[in-house]
């Protein structure tokens, strides 16, 4: 179940990481091996020196100091090669950003193709525009009216009510001065003195 749907996982050492890699584990067993083999060394020139061969004691302790020396000189190499990865890697993430920026700018380009700069204008004037009627019906609807402005309002609202009121038309003859009752009903109460109680 390695490839999940038949695509190969890229590795992302290449071939120089890999040399590199290799290079430094080479240099790390060097080091191994000196570490060791002056360890010995310093174990045998104390044994040289116990059974009073102090000459052969002598050459050996310069051996072991040349292989110090050898084993300073292979750390500094780990150190270079180490600082070379990070370089190198550095150098991959720098590449990285710079082909973003190009894609990014081909795109700026394509867009700024697209659109010219008195389109961008016209299209910020259309919008301003815009913005201004819109405020000033909300100044309208949020009462910001003038004195006048109410007036006027007042007189075509007055205008308009009177309009829809219709009031029956009034009788060209003559009232009747007695109203004959209509019902035998007596002591009715009249409707004034019902609404007044």
């Amino acid at each position: 179940m390695g490839n999940l749907f038949g695509r190969k996982r890229r590795s992302r050492v290449t071939e120089q990481d890999r040399a590199v890699l290799q290079q430094r584990d080479k240099l790390r067993q060097y080091q191994k091996r000196l570490s060791l083999g002056l360890e010995r060394e310093r174990a045998l020139a104390r044994q040289l020196l116990r059974d009073g061969k102090k000459e052969k004691a002598m050459l050996l302790l310069k051996k072991k100091r040349y292989q110090e020396q050898l084993l300073d000189k292979t750390e500094n190499q780990i150190s270079n090669l180490e600082r070379m990865v990070q370089d190198i890697e550095f150098t991959q993430i720098e590449m990285k950003v710079i082909e973003g920026l190009k894609i990014g700018n081909e795109c700026l380009n394509k867009m700024h193709q697209v659109m010219s700069i008195e389109e961008v204008e016209r299209i910020i004037g259309e919008t301003q525009d815009a913005v201004e009627y819109q405020r000033q019906i909300d100044e309208l609807l949020a009462g910001s009216l003038t004195e006048e402005d109410e007036d006027a309002i007042l007189e075509e609202l007055k205008a308009i009510t009177e309009e829809q009121l219709e009031l029956p038309e009034v009788p060209s003859e003559p009232l009747p001065e007695k109203i004959p009752e209509v019902s035998p009903v007596k002591n009715r109460p009249k409707p004034e003195l019902v609404a007044a109680s």
